[in-house]
């Protein structure tokens, strides 16, 4: 008989991802660059007592909900280690936000002691249980406030103490693809994906609206600007004297820019 060769082959089935999904704008494009690569994600957040806890985890379900994860695929972990031992603007409301400061050199306030090695592990733990074989997430290092775990050589030397502490049969890799990339590119990437920049909060001081002022809106609101677009989200004040932003008009704009930019690529 002879064989049907207009039926096409079946797909090869997906493997599996955890990606670490903050709810900001990188965490959001690492999990479309993991679906994009071919995966199925899971995603894995953390509440550890960062001020924007609340903004964070709704900013996690909204993508979620997005991305079509359903229940099993999602998990929330909380963990109260870091508001414990303290030493971060992010999880000690003794230690006052910054106000941006993109010129300087040293290692803000906001950074967490060692809070992607912790919370890597825990991601490679899960990743471990549910027979995914990569753990993805949204360290910068070009275009970032300069925390020592973003840098490349963090994600390379974590990768080893991976090989080192799981079955040998997981095979497991820590992947970072923004690692090189600008805010803007990050920008332009997400857009050219589709993906809902509206929905993601990278404030480090509200819950109800960012306030414009911080280093991580600092740098998302450069990226933006540098990318040409205008940012989704809505802020406390642009500049002095200026009226809170439409989020609804500017979300719109978005979507326009993001359908533009796809017919321009294709």
């Amino acid at each position: 008989m002879a064989e049907d060769f207009a039926t096409p082959f079946p797909a090869p089935p997906k493997t599996l991802a955890v990606v670490l999904l903050s709810g900001g704008m990188d965490s959001l494009t690492t999990a479309g660059i993991a679906a994009k690569d071919g995966h199925e994600l899971a995603l894995i957040h953390f509440n550890y007592g960062q001020r924007t806890e609340e903004a964070e985890l709704r900013a996690f379900n909204k993508i979620a909900d997005f991305l079509g994860i359903g229940p099993k695929l999602r998990l929330v972990v909380h963990t109260n280690f870091f508001s414990l031992a303290g030493g971060s603007a992010l999880t000690d409301k003794a230690i006052e936000v910054p106000a941006a400061d993109l010129s300087q050199a040293a290692i803000p306030a906001t950074y967490v002691p060692f809070r992607n090695a912790v919370l890597l592990s825990m991601a490679v733990g899960w990743a471990e249980t549910i027979g995914a074989r990569s753990v993805y997430y949204g360290a910068v290092s070009q275009d970032s406030s300069g925390y020592p775990d973003c840098r490349p050589e963090f994600i390379k030397a974590f990768n080893s103490l991976v090989a080192a502490g799981t079955k040998p049969e997981s095979k497991i890799e820590v992947v970072a693809p923004l690692v090189n990339m600008t805010k803007a590119e990050i920008v332009k990437a997400a857009l050219a994906m589709g993906l809902p920049l509206e929905a993601t909060w990278s404030c480090y001081a509200r819950n109800d609206r960012a306030c414009g002022a911080c280093d991580s809106c600092a740098l998302r609101l450069r990226g933006f600007a540098q990318a040409g677009v205008e940012d989704p989200v809505p802020y406390l004040k642009t500049k002095p004297g200026q009226p809170p932003v439409d989020a609804a008009a500017r979300a719109e704009r978005v979507r326009k820019l993001s359908l533009l930019l796809k017919a321009l690529t294709k």
